[in-house]
């Protein structure tokens, strides 16, 4: 077995543990630990990124790469069959632009944190545990083992917030946690519920003992398996339920007469069970993205976060909420994904429109930047929501860019907080007449997020708008007006970016009053350009070159979309045919 990916995953704990052996006086080799951790980690992942063969998957339930799985936990549980959790990793078409962006911010994170002085051994411990956890999420391929990532990013966000902060820290770490704890209970619901509903064929039939004794699983077993199951021809004490995603994935792994079956008939608020236990998981991850009218927590995590933490939280953390919707929630609930198209592109381009309004009306650069990330997120929505091969692709094309993106723009945001302890643009003037190099970066970023030609961002939207206007026709689950309001919100990036570029860095170079006897203008340094050449780098060149990107997630895409739409007009068509 490969354990390239296990590595990926626990190479950052491995460095906590040796950072945790360290006396906190050894500030400096704490550091240079916590930089080899994500550096091996970065280097892992690109290797994955490098080996992953984008033309071998066909399917979007099929051809993981990089698989590991082996059972975990799992006992007999008598007349109730057998309980099993599987340690279940794997990376698809949905999941390698996540693994690549995660390693890359983590290194970036590590250099902008290198300026860490309160308690550095604490710090980089959390940091790296944070590593651990989010790289865990993108990886998971059992919803038991995801929920166990998603929830321990929990502690050391909140403390990352909390004690290395800003002056209402203690607010924005509770806020922080109280919404995404609220956000991970809806989805533990869920998953009970499914885990409740749904088996593992190959395991079933080796409790059955259809297997001989170090026999691989073929696919008549599974098919003989799943039909004896619709036909309740199996005994409850042979049933091996799962917590897989790839087996919730399957309609025929439903327990017949089980909660969430297709035609189970469970009804709640005049609607299928189904329905409801969408919308529960559609909510824990929206608090993830966030969506409005969730997305209250993000501004002030952002504002009190330190800078490093405010990169990893708008370019990593805010994807593990888009990636759950797209690798679980839509896939497992197809039927009513379709059903709720309307509700799920709707909160998309309200995000895309409010989201940039607030960006519009913001002083504080940081929040500017905080707002227009809620603003970008609507897109992933809006092409999910159209469930076009084009909106898919532009969707998790839209997540990598905007990770990227987002990294810059939160460093710049930094550079200048460093020398001035202040990020209101009113207060300055023409600071690219003092500081031009990072005028430059700065106009990068801003043309970079607002979608300009030649850079990621411009491809990540383009073809999340043709993927919404094409799907009256492809799909005819979204409304083109949907798609026609989305586009205002380039022109409110446009307005709200080229306005905060003129305040701040045009015209006669000033500062405000207060500010001057402190404040330390000069241009970047060799840190500060380590941080920002790479990402400006990439924008341009995932821009310039999408095929990178594309090529290896392009098929499953393809195999994603057509199974997701397929199975969710059959069993929309099933479950109304039953109401009526």
């Amino acid at each position: 077995m490969n354990f390239i990916l296990s590595s990926l995953i626990f190479i950052p704990l491995l460095a906590a543990l040796i950072v945790l052996c360290l006396p906190v006086r050894l500030q400096k080799p704490i550091k240079v630990v916590a930089l080899l951790g994500a550096l091996v980690q970065m280097g892992l992942s690109v290797l994955v990124y490098v080996q992953f063969n984008g033309g071998a998957i066909a399917n979007g339930q099929q051809g993981y790469q990089f698989v590991e799985k082996v059972n975990w936990i799992g006992f007999a549980l008598g007349n109730l069959g057998r309980f099993q959790i599987d340690y279940f990793v794997g990376v698809d078409g949905v999941s390698i632009s996540m693994v690549l962006l995660t390693g890359i911010v983590a290194v970036i994170g590590v250099i902008s944190s290198w300026a860490i002085t309160k308690n550095v051994k604490g710090y980089f411990l959390l940091y790296l545990l944070l590593l651990t956890s989010v790289m865990g999420c993108f990886l998971a391929l059992d919803f038991f083992l995801f929920y166990l990532f998603f929830e321990f990013m929990l502690l050391p966000m909140y403390f990352l917030i909390g004690i290395w902060g800003g002056p209402k820290r203690e607010y924005a770490a509770i806020k922080f946690f109280i919404f995404t704890l609220v956000g991970s209970l809806f989805i533990l619901l869920v998953m009970i519920g499914l885990y409740t509903s749904v088996i593992d064929p190959a395991a079933t039939a080796a409790q059955m003992g259809l297997l001989d004794q170090g026999t691989a699983v073929g696919a008549d077993v599974l098919k003989q398996v799943q039909q004896m199951l619709q036909r309740n021809q199996i005994s409850n004490y042979n049933l091996v339920r799962t917590f897989s995603i790839p087996a919730m994935m399957e309609p025929a792994n439903f327990i017949p007469g089980s909660l969430l079956h297709v035609l189970s008939g469970a009804m709640l608020w005049d609607l299928p069970l189904r329905f409801i236990a969408f919308l529960l998981l559609f909510a824990g991850f929206a608090i993830k993205v966030p969506l409005v009218p969730v997305h209250t927590w993000l501004p002030d995590a952002h504002v009190e976060a330190p800078t490093p933490i405010s990169v990893l939280l708008a370019a990593v953390l805010l994807k593990v909420g888009g990636y759950g919707l797209i690798r679980i929630v839509y896939p497992i609930f197809p039927d009513a994904a379709a059903y709720f198209a309307i509700l799920v592109g709707g909160l998309g381009v309200l995000s895309i429109i409010y989201g940039a309004l607030n960006a519009l009306a913001m002083n504080d650069l940081k929040k500017l930047i905080a707002y227009s990330s809620v603003s970008h997120m609507g897109f992933v929505l809006l092409g999910l929501a159209s469930l076009t091969i084009e909106g898919v692709n532009g969707a998790i094309y839209m997540m990598f860019s905007h990770g990227i993106i987002s990294a810059m723009l939160f460093l710049v945001v930094g550079v200048i907080y460093d020398r001035a302890h202040n990020r209101m643009i009113q207060n300055f003037r023409g600071l690219a007449n003092v500081m031009p190099a990072y005028t430059a970066f700065v106009v990068i970023a801003f043309f970079a997020s607002l979608g300009l030609p030649g850079f990621s961002g411009f491809i990540a939207e383009l073809l999340v708008l043709v993927g919404g206007f094409g799907a009256p026709e492809a799909t005819g689950l979204l409304p083109r007006w949907l798609t026609i309001v989305a586009v205002f919100g380039l022109l409110l990036a446009a307005a709200y970016y080229l306005w905060a570029l003129q305040r701040m860095f045009f015209g006669k170079y000033w500062i405000f009053p207060e500010l001057r006897a402190e404040a330390v203008i000069t241009d970047l340094n060799k840190r500060e350009y380590l941080m920002l050449v790479p990402l400006a780098v990439l924008a341009l060149l995932f821009g310039i070159f999408p095929h990178l990107l594309l090529d290896k997630i392009s098929l499953t895409v393809t195999g994603y979309t057509e199974m997701v739409l397929q199975r969710g007009q059959e069993q929309l068509g099933l479950i109304i045919s039953r109401l009526q």
